[in-house]
This record gives C-alpha cells, sequence and structure tokens, in this order.
C-alpha cells in the first residue's frame, strides 16, 4: 500500500475526556529534541539535541545526545542531560578512546537506541518511580568491536550494556557475544550467520548480528515478589531486532534467565503468540501502570531473523517477514496475549488492508496511567494514544522531515509524560480535536474545481460544503 501525496499534519484527533494529558517529546527529525502539547504546539526546542532517542526528566530537563560519530553505524559520541535552557549538566563519553582516520581522536560513549536512568526502570512517567536528575546509575546500550569464531569468522559489531555512575565511572558491563551459546539459536540460523552476521556497509564491514534496540530495568514487581527470581527488580531486558529474540539478563550472574524468540513454533503457546519479528521497545510494564508485571512490545513485523532459506530470504537472514504491526503485552509467564493491538483493533480489513498499520522499523508503546497506550508508528512519523477498548483519542503527525538518506518524518520514539514535570510552563488549555471525516473533506481548490462531482455525491450545496471546510480549517 502506497502514501498518499498529500496528508495532514500535526495533532489530528484529540479527546481530553479519555486521553492522559500531559507533554510529548521525540525527536524532530534533523532539528533537534521537541517538546509539544496535547494539541501540537511547541513547548520547547532543544535544537541538535540528538536523541536515541531523547527522554524528559522531571524539573524540565532532557536526556539526547551532542552528535553522532561520522565513521561506524549508529554510534553516538555521548549521552548528555541538559537543562531547560540546553545547558550541559551531566555527561558520559568516557567509554572508548577513537581515532578514525582523519579524525582527532577521542572518547566516546559509542550509545545507541536505549538507556536508563536509576529511579525509574523504563524512561518514562511511573507513579512514585522519578528518575533522578542530580545523582545516580544510568544504564547505556552501546556498541563495541569483538571477534567471536563461534558466531562468524567476520568481525562483529557487539552490543554491551553498562552501568555508569554519576562521576562516569563504569561499574558492571555485560557483552552480547560472550552469551552465544544461551540464546537458542538452531544450526540453520548458525550456518546462516556464520556466512553472515548481518555485516554492514556503513559500519567498516563489521556484523550488526544482534541489532539489539532497547534496554530497560525490570524495576520493582509482582512476579518476583510471587517468587519468580527470574524477575529480580535489577534483572535487565533488551530486544534483539535482528534474531527476534527477547532476554532478560541477570544483574548478578550475566546469565540469561528468560528468553522470547528465536523461533516462535516449538510450544502451542509460542504457536498461538505468533512470530515476533523486528520488535522494538520491550519492556516490563512497571509497578503503579496498569498491566503491571506484563511485557510491552511493539512487534514491527517487516523482516528479521536467520534461519533456513526461503524464497523471500534466499541466503537466510531476513528469512522471517509480514507487512503488518502489532503491539502486544504479553503474560511472560504463560505467554499468553493480555492485550494487543494490530490492524484488526484497528478497524482495517484483513489481510486486504493490514499494512495500514505497519511500522517496519523503529516505533515504541508506552503504557499511561489510565490503562491507555501512547504507541509510536514510527516509520511515517505517527504518534497516537489508544485506550484499552482500542479507540484512537489522540493522533499527532509529524511535520518535520529528514534529509538525505532518511527523508522521512520518521520518529524514533515518543514519551508522555505529566505537566508538573515542566514547571517552567503553565499547564496549556486543552481544545478537542474533532476525528475528520475523510469522506467529505477537501482541500479548498478540488473542492471548488470539482463541486458537481465530488460535492454533489454527498448531497450538499456547495456553498455549505466550502463552510464546513473553513471551520474545520480554523479548529485545526
Amino acid at each position: 500500500m502506497g502514501y498518499p501525496s498529500v496528508y495532514p499534519t500535526g495533532v489530528t484527533i484529540y479527546d481530553p475526556s479519555r486521553a492522559w494529558s500531559g507533554f510529548t517529546i521525540f525527536q524532530a527529525a534533523d532539528v533537534g529534541a521537541l517538546l509539544i502539547d496535547m494539541n501540537g504546539g511547541e513547548v520547547q526546542l532543544w535544537k541538535n539535541l540528538q536523541g536515541f532517542p531523547n527522554k524528559l526528566l522531571p524539573g524540565g530537563h532532557v536526556l539526547g545526545s551532542t552528535g553522532r560519530r561520522k565513521i561506524g553505524f549508529q554510534d553516538q559520541i555521548d549521552l548528555v542531560q541538559v537543562d531547560w535552557d540546553g545547558r550541559i549538566v551531566w555527561r558520559f563519553s568516557e567509554l572508548e578512546r577513537i581515532a578514525d582516520p582523519g579524525e582527532a581522536p577521542r572518547w566516546m560513549a559509542r550509545q545507541h537506541h536505549d538507556y536508563q536512568r536509576e529511579g525509574n526502570p523504563v524512561g518514562y512517567y511511573v507513579p512514585g518511580q522519578e528518575p533522578l536528575v542530580d545523582r545516580g546509575k544510568t544504564w547505556l546500550l552501546v556498541h563495541e568491536n569483538a571477534k567471536n569464531p563461534k558466531i562468524s569468522d567476520k568481525p562483529l559489531l557487539d552490543d554491551k550494556i553498562v552501568e555508569v555512575g554519576w562521576d562516569g565511572t563504569i561499574l558492571w558491563e555485560w557483552r552480547a557475544n560472550e552469551h552465544f551459546d544461551e540464546l537458542g539459536f538452531d544450526e540453520a540460523a548458525k550456518d546462516t550467520l556464520r556466512r553472515d552476521p548481518n555485516v554492514r556497509a556503513d559500519s567498516s564491514g563489521l556484523g550488526d548480528w544482534l541489532h539489539i534496540n532497547s534496554l530497560s530495568v525490570l524495576g520493582p514487581n509482582a512476579r518476583y515478589d510471587a517468587g519468580d527470581e527470574r524477575f529480580h527488580p535489577d534483572n535487565v531486558i533488551w530486544s534483539s531486532r535482528e534474531a527476534n529474540i527477547m532476554a532478560v539478563v541477570s544483574r548478578s550472574t550475566g546469565k540469561l534467565v528468560w528468553t522470547l524468540g528465536p523461533r516462535f513454533d516449538a510450544t502451542e503457546a509460542l504457536v498461538k503468540l505468533g512470530w515476533i519479528i523486528g520488535q522494538h521497545h520491550v519492556h516490563l510494564i512497571s509497578k503503579g501502570l496498569p498491566g503491571a508485571g506484563n511485557i510491552l512490545v511493539f512487534d514491527n513485523g517487516g523482516w528479521a531473523g536467520y534461519g533456513q532459506p526461503n524464497p523471500s530470504s534466499p541466503t537466510g537472514r531476513l528469512n522471517a517477514l509480514r507487512d503488518y504491526s502489532r503491539v502486544l503485552e504479553i503474560d511472560p509467564v504463560t505467554l499468553a496475549i493480555v492485550w494487543q493491538y494490530t490492524p484488526k483493533e484497528a478497524g482495517f480489513v484483513q489481510p486486504l488492508d493490514s499494512s495500514r498499520f505497519y511500522s517496519p522499523f523503529i516505533s515504541s508503546a508506552q503504557r499511561l496511567p489510565n490503562g491507555n497506550t501512547l504507541i509510536t508508528e514510527g516509520s511515517d512519523g505517527r504518534i497516537m494514544e489508544v485506550t484499552p477498548d482500542h479507540q484512537v483519542v489522540w493522533e499527532y503527525i509529524s511535520p518535520y522531515w529528514g534529509s538525505g538518506r532518511l527523508s522521512l518524518n520518521m520518529v524514533y520514539r515518543a514519551y508522555r509524560a505529566p505537566y508538573n514535570w515542566v514547571p517552567q510552563r503553565a499547564r496549556p488549555t486543552e481544545v478537542p480535536v474533532k476525528r475528520l471525516d475523510v469522506k467529505t473533506f477537501r482541500v479548498p481548490g478540488a473542492a471548488a474545481l470539482g463541486r458537481e462531482r465530488e460535492i454533489g455525491v454527498q448531497g450538499v450545496e456547495p456553498n455549505q460544503a466550502d463552510a464546513a471546510f473553513c471551520v474545520v480549517a480554523e479548529k485545526s
């Protein structure tokens, strides 16, 4: 399914009576970290602050990066915390000293995709679990070059998790390649990995074999309270987009204590769950939020996985495919789906227009305190808030387009925070935005040129149709 060449941007739907209202932060393409209100009003822009992702902290502070490494793949130079006025109040960069060709040697964090600040396990608002702003530890997902002949004879772009003190001291680290035997790859997948561990042309020939894209701490949870040691609050959960794997790492032993994937056909429960492909933002819903103790994940679909070659994957890489997305809330013990948002819940005819809810890369899902879910359908720049009964009560389309190869209005990840996290601004006026009826909505010029054909079918006089459009346009 193609996109229309013209479509609205900004807030297109807002029902204040059903939405959990607050400020929303996201990376506005090449411009910077952008904070908007519920009507799409731009509250604050931290110009040039990159976000992989951006996260808002109490007091109007923001986490992000000052830039990306010119050589390599998705390495951020640093992770910084800035105040409301953009002044850097905390920085971490001293992970690895790098001398790239043509560049002066410098320290880099090599952070990518995710990080968490102590006090809050998931990076978004949880009642009673506020991230620290002037002290505490930070967990970062970073890159490290590695060699492991068990995986491939080719050099690897490995994923590493580091726990960093406020002063930049590294307190704990975990390397993915050292746990290859725990990941559950079958022989076909191992053979594919040996031949091609996802070697990227823009990463100096390194194999981005797992491409881990989310990292969270489990935090206090009912699973552990009930005696399940796998869900110790200090353990961390991550997600591999390239291998279709989600896993929990024991903070005390470094071993994997819970995994989901890479195959989804070994048990009846897995078959019922269905293949999770290329997923993003896997995390345990925190205590204090509806659904606490369940896994929330944006199951992208698209293309991912290693295994047996098939007609769509002659090499065995990217051998699982699906052309629509799902947001899943999963019981991590039974693997039952507790709640979901798929093309069916979105009201689309399956399979004819399932791809109308589809982001094959990036994207996220945040559980809100009222039980709604904030979904970032990232590849087409759409952020929406969905109720438990699958009604869209807020929707925003980013009007910011990137440049060069990424000439898209994509949004990597968006977060909603309460108004009181930003004391620099008063609570804004909340104005409802009614959903437009696309069957009668017309661009002004088109309505004038095709009145008899377009408006006459609706049984509406031309002057009445024009007047209705003008009112809608003013309110939008």
